[in-house]
């Protein structure tokens, strides 16, 4: 321990690869939280497209289900160009 003091006090240097280490280690830590936050927001924003997509699918098969067969393959033919 008589050792230890001197050195972490002394020059300094040793303090400083200490400090130098903490903030790379903080700094790859906020990196990858960085890197989950924006898979996550895109994974949000996949989910709510899907689940938008079904709506209006359940839209259109409600519609069709009051439709005759032709009155169907016409509408389809429209929502096909879309």
């Amino acid at each position: 321990m008589d050792t230890l003091i001197p050195l972490l006090t002394g020059d300094g240097q040793i303090a400083g690869l200490v400090g130098a280490i903490a903030f790379y280690v903080k700094g790859h830590s906020d990196g990858a939280a960085k890197a989950k936050n924006t898979s996550l927001k895109d994974w949000i924003a996949s989910t709510e497209e899907q689940l938008e997509m079904h709506r209006e699918a359940n839209a259109a098969e409600r519609e069709a289900a009051g439709m005759s067969d032709d009155e169907t393959q016409k509408e389809a033919m429209k929502r096909a160009k879309r």
